[in-house]
């Protein structure tokens, strides 16, 4: 499949390997893993990135691919995306669904990212600095209430508001271990997520019945 391949914290070119470096680098941000974006998106291509998950977790516990299931009235997915190379493996995921928002029923999408501390990219997508969302989390770390709760594969999972970009609106919480976050635009679609949403592991099972629609533009460069 075509794929694209950037940084996850800045969005920005990378560099692979060579004799003189070992990692994968960004010009602004240094050693990174690189994050590779499907170009299209289909069952073919979810397939093969649960597959890429799967087999650079043998034996171990694997980085969640997230998506919203059942999928909202006219929602599709729209985008897949992983971070990592050959020998990280997968340490984090991104995948993208696209519908009529549920206040204006104007257009609107959801990312939602799975991924181990220091990855990025949820940070960036949702537009605070820094590479994981801990100092944002004043709420969680307060024992305050949770702004969202989804059933993140048939478990209760809390989420935080964080304060996003204007554009947009920001949850996050940790489900399997990782961070997990969920981002919507414009930020009136993150009322979807405070409808008590239920998220399915990829890696445990695809179900047959997803649809798919047009690349969401947030995964290759637009967030």
């Amino acid at each position: 499949m075509g794929v694209a391949v950037s940084c996850p914290k800045c969005g920005g070119r990378v560099r692979p390997p060579d004799l003189m470096n070992s990692d994968w680098r960004c010009d602004i941000d240094g050693p990174v893993l690189p994050l590779y974006i499907a170009e299209r998106i289909n069952a073919q291509i979810v397939e093969a990135a649960v597959a890429k998950v799967r087999a650079s977790h043998a034996g171990e516990a694997t980085t969640p691919l997230w998506v919203l299931w059942p999928l909202p009235p006219g929602w599709m997915v729209t985008g897949v995306g992983l971070a990592g190379d050959c020998r990280s493996g997968v340490r984090a995921t991104v995948l993208a669904c696209s519908g009529p928002a549920p206040i204006d029923r104007g257009p609107a999408d959801i990312v939602l990212v799975a991924e181990e501390p220091g990855v990025g990219l949820g940070a960036r997508l949702a537009g605070i600095p820094g590479p994981d969302p801990g100092p944002f989390l004043e709420g969680a770390h307060d024992g305050a209430p949770a702004h969202a709760k989804v059933r993140a594969a048939g478990r209760p999972t809390p989420l935080w508001s964080v304060k996003s970009a204007d554009d947009r609106s920001a949850y996050v919480g940790e489900a399997k271990g990782m961070w997990l976050y969920a981002i919507a635009w414009p930020a009136s679609a993150g009322y979807l997520v405070a409808e008590d949403l239920s998220l399915c592991d990829l890696v445990e099972a695809v179900p047959s019945e997803l649809v798919f629609g047009a690349p969401s533009p947030y995964l290759h460069g637009s967030a």
